[in-house]
């Protein structure tokens, strides 16, 4: 078996009540970029908005990711 990283950005934000448009908004990434983020759309993740991400939530990165078998 493989291990992948998953986001698990859609779980943590519909946890905290907090909404993709809002995240956009605070981090200044664009929406769809969000979006891509929140649907676990991304093929690559980026350093910078994972940073960006996890600043505006005040939380962890693992809060975000997470490893699964695949």
């Amino acid at each position: 078996m493989m291990k992948v990283v998953r986001l698990c950005l859609d779980q943590y934000l519909d946890a905290n009540e907090i909404s993709r448009y809002n995240l956009a908004k605070n981090t200044g990434i664009q929406y769809h970029i969000i979006d891509g983020y929140y649907k676990n759309k991304v093929f690559r993740l980026d350093g910078y908005n994972l940073g960006r991400i996890i600043e505006a939530l005040d939380c962890q990165l693992t809060d975000i990711l997470t490893v699964v078998d695949e």
